[in-house]
């Protein structure tokens, strides 16, 4: 093997062949000719990918790797660690796109040769696009090719500095440093050449930046616990809600190119989705993602970009710094037009004994507990006059009694705008619903405002529009509450929140159950309270005792629909001893096709049906606005679409479940952790197919068990052979089964729903008990 071949895990092998961890272990056990590792542990071996590639090909499991795969399962097996190999990659990714022809002349020459020259052109590329390199020292010349390259060095004469100096001794910790991308040696480039050759030739297909997205992306999405991530639509709303009125009175009209501040960036989400001529700064902790960053606007911009006025002044690279914010500000003097900012939540050490005197605090010394206030008024601090911040906040700051003087004193000077409700799923962490706190910092001068608006949107979180049609239930039916079955992360309908939230802020108007415009006066009582629950009556469920008689008689008639639906009386019988096969040897024979989801709503166009949905009898789930780019990148994977007669079944949890698709739900997307065979009509029938992997001891039987968790290997399903006439009398039996589970669900939901209206109805005096 060579000595730079990329490896790839039992994971990655998975993923390649479309099949679950317990399939790789299976064959590891049964095919001696199994390629044999080449590093990682005895626990979790890594094995040559050129190797398990040829291995598959030869048993039929691989036909082809698409390319996204094969340059992400390199980035995954680099030796140096997939963080250093994306840093490779986006450098000559800027060389992709800035310098096509030098690049096309550096790929003809051979692997070493190449990695000899690449360090001087990408030293050119990052040079042009985040600085001059650096030895330590902002602005200061690098004599060797490999230098250090610090995002954004300021321009002459940039209104949105002190000088353009580097801020030293900012507050008691160490100043913050640029961040640095430095330029990779050749020894670094030598195992990387053939992931860049591989990386270009993504990029010819789907642009360069896009490629970024997809491989940043993926490793997003492989290492969930290390990072805060702010979802694609989340972050271009909260950029929606920032943007000035277009016929806004600027303070400094003359100025073409407006500034952003993203004072918390992690993986840059808020900053990229920042559109028009803007000069971007951002300040990240973590020196490694904040490089990761720094390539990632530095590939999202399209080039020199000229203001709308015609002036010839083009905005500037992103500028990001390194550094812990609240200690270390890296923008003392900064005077932003808009702060984004999706801070850490819940941190105690932040910095509330070494700041006590800070001159950022004028609401006052935020507690110990508080450290989200102490980040709004850090916003404020990096705000001009009249600036617009949108920050993402726990629900907790809105209503805990030791940030009440505080929020009291950004009500009196009118800093505090809005505090807007989002339904639990919106971000990170999932399970509650987030705020977002739109701020203005008041202009000296201006009366403040009197009011503030107050809305609530987690009464939005059902399925999308026309999300039910097909599954047996009301179009819009959602359990007690208005909220979906399950709820959480990706359940709920974007566009329709996204709507909701964006005519509450800029109409500031009373609507029933979503928006309130609450006078100031009414919020100075002794706790200050601004969770928006707490002053939005919610609307009953059911629509209320006008809509109860509606529900009860969906309810009637689901019932009298449901009682025809009850299956006959079982006849006993001793236990069939049948011949069987697997769903394994049925792929080998021809009769059926197995493939694997890895789609996510929100990653595709088409609606993606989820593994909720298929526990749950939902429809897909359609996410993404109309136009809106998938996260990660237009070229994600391309998505498995779904067809009439495929059976679909989750692989993970333990449980019973198959999908039959039907005409409604062809079209959709495979989603993440779902197995789909793909029958064939003349060989299998997928109601038979689907009503025998129902079965309790043929899912006990192949499923594996980990310590938390249950994994279903669809290729060890077993079915009893049969002629396909005998197989369509069975499966007529399961469609029966289907059709009366299906109501039973919806019967309990609009159950559901008549109760708790009435007991609102009853509390609330809208409804008489006689």
């Amino acid at each position: 093997m060579p000595e730079n071949a990329t490896e790839v895990t039992a994971a990655g092998i998975a993923r390649l062949a479309g099949v679950g961890r317990a399939a790789v272990s299976n064959w590891r056990r049964r095919y001696a000719d199994f390629p044999q590792p080449v590093g990682g542990t005895g626990t979790s071996p890594s094995f040559a990918l050129a190797e398990v590639e040829q291995w598959l090909r030869d048993q039929g499991k691989l036909a082809e790797v698409p390319l996204r795969e094969r340059v992400w399962q390199a980035v995954a097996g680099h030796p140096a660690g997939a963080g250093r190999a994306l840093i490779h990659v986006g450098c000559a990714l800027l060389l992709v796109r800035d310098r096509p022809t030098a690049w096309l002349e550096l790929a003809a020459a051979p692997d070493e040769r190449m990695a000899a020259l690449l360090p001087q052109a990408m030293e050119h590329v990052l040079t042009a696009r985040l600085g001059p390199a650096a030895d330590g020292v902002h602005g200061a010349g690098a004599p060797e090719p490999a230098g250090v390259h610090t995002a954004g060095a300021q321009e002459p004469g940039d209104d949105h500095t002190a000088g353009g100096q580097e801020p030293e001794g900012v507050h008691t910790a160490s100043a913050p440093e640029p961040a640095r991308v430095h330029t990779p040696t050749a020894q670094d480039l030598l195992p990387s050449v053939p992931l860049l050759r591989a990386a270009a030739e993504l990029a010819a297909g789907i642009g360069a930046g896009q490629a970024f997205e997809f491989l940043l992306g993926r490793q997003l999405d492989a290492n969930p616990r290390q990072y805060t991530l702010t979802p694609p639509q989340l972050a271009e709303l909260m950029v929606d809600l920032a943007e000035p009125p277009k016929d806004a009175d600027r303070a400094a009209r003359e100025q073409p190119v407006r500034s952003v501040l993203d004072p918390a960036a992690g993986t840059g989400a808020l900053l990229r989705a920042v559109g028009g001529p803007v000069a971007l700064y951002a300040q990240e902790a973590d020196p490694a993602l904040a490089a990761l960053t720094a390539l990632r606007l530095a590939l999202a911009a399209e080039g020199p970009r000229r203001p709308a006025d015609g002036t010839h002044r083009a905005a500037p690279g992103p500028t990001v710094r390194t550094g812990d914010t609240l200690r270390a500000d890296a923008f003392p003097e900064l005077a932003a037009d808009t702060v984004l900012c999706h801070p850490p939540f819940n941190e105690r050490n932040w910095g509330h004994d070494e700041l006590a005197y800070d001159p950022r605090w004028e609401y006052g010394l935020p507690a110990r507990a508080e450290s989200e206030l102490a980040w709004v008024q850090h916003v404020l601090a990096r705000l001009r006059d009249g600036g617009t911040a949108v920050l993402l906040m726990p629900p907790a700051a809105a209503s805990r009694r030791s940030g009440r003087r505080i929020r009291a004193g950004l009500l009196r000077r009118g800093a505090l705008r809005a505090v807007i409700a989002l339904p639990a799923g919106a971000a990170p962490p999932y399970g509650i619903p987030l705020h977002l706190w739109i701020l203005c910092k008041p202009e000296p001068g201006v009366r403040p405002a009197a009011d503030l608006l107050l809305a609530d949107t987690s009464d939005l979180s059902g399925p999308a529009p026309d999300a039910s049609a097909g599954t047996g239930r009301p179009p819009g039916g959602k359990a007690p509450g208005g909220r979906t079955p399950g709820g959480g992360r990706e359940r709920f309908d974007w566009p329709a929140v996204r709507s909701a939230v964006l005519d509450a802020w800029r109409d500031r108007a009373d609507v029933e159950g979503v928006s309130r415009v609450v006078p100031v006066i009414e919020l100075l009582d002794d706790d200050v309270d601004l969770a928006p629950a707490r002053h939005l009556p919610r609307p009953a469920s059911g629509g209320g005792a006008s809509g109860l008689g509606e529900v009860r008689e969906r309810l009637t008639e689901t019932l009298r629909l449901t009682t025809g639906l009850v299956p006959p009386a079982a006849a006993p019988a001793e236990p069939a001893h049948r011949p069987l096969t697997t769903v394994g040897e049925l792929a080998r024979a021809g009769a059926l096709f197995l493939h694997s989801g890895t789609a996510v709503p929100g990653s595709t166009a088409a609606p993606v049906l989820t593994e909720h949905d298929i526990l749950t009898g939902a429809a897909p789930t359609a996410l993404p606005p109309a136009g809106q780019e998938a996260p990660g990148g237009a070229a994600a994977d391309d998505p498995v679409l779904l067809e009439p007669g495929d059976v679909v079944v989750p692989v993970l949890g333990g449980g019973t479940a198959a999908r039959v698709v039907d005409a409604a739900t062809a079209g959709a997307a495979l989603g993440r952790n779902l197995q789909l065979l793909r029958p064939d009509p003349a060989a299998v029938d997928p109601w038979f197919l689907a009503g025998f992997l129902r079965g309790t001891a043929n899912h006990r039987q192949a499923s594996s068990h980990a310590s938390t968790a249950a994994r279903l290997d669809a290729r060890r399903l077993q079915l009893p052979r049969m002629p396909l006439a005998e197989q369509q009398r069975y499966g007529e039996r399961f469609r029966e089964l289907a059709a009366f589970e299906d109501a039973l669900r919806t019967a309990g939901r609009l159950g559901g729903q008549l109760v708790q209206g009435m007991y609102d109805g009853l509390t609330d005096g809208t409804v008489t008990p006689g």
